[in-house]
């Protein structure tokens, strides 16, 4: 999944960041954000046509990102 991934960001700031800047072909959102900043990324996603995929909770998310401490949200990054 993400964990082998060197073309990715963790974390809601850089997620954010990249799907502003266009560079997202992928988020990974877990379900258990705070709303308004999961509807956040959500709407972002909509707009610019970036692909969610939905995890269960912010620990099964860093686990899959390969850190020790939870995580919000990670994106897959186009390659340039």
């Amino acid at each position: 999944m993400v964990k082998n991934s060197k073309n990715k960001v963790v974390g809601l700031k850089q997620t954010r960041r990249a799907i502003n800047e266009g560079k997202t072909k992928m988020v990974y959102l877990a379900k258990d954000v705070e709303p308004h900043l999961f509807e956040e990324i959500q709407s972002l996603c909509r707009e610019n046509q970036v692909e969610v995929v939905y995890i269960e909770n912010m620990k099964q998310l860093g686990e899959a990102c390969g850190i020790d401490i939870k995580a919000a949200s990670a994106a897959m990054l186009n390659r340039d």
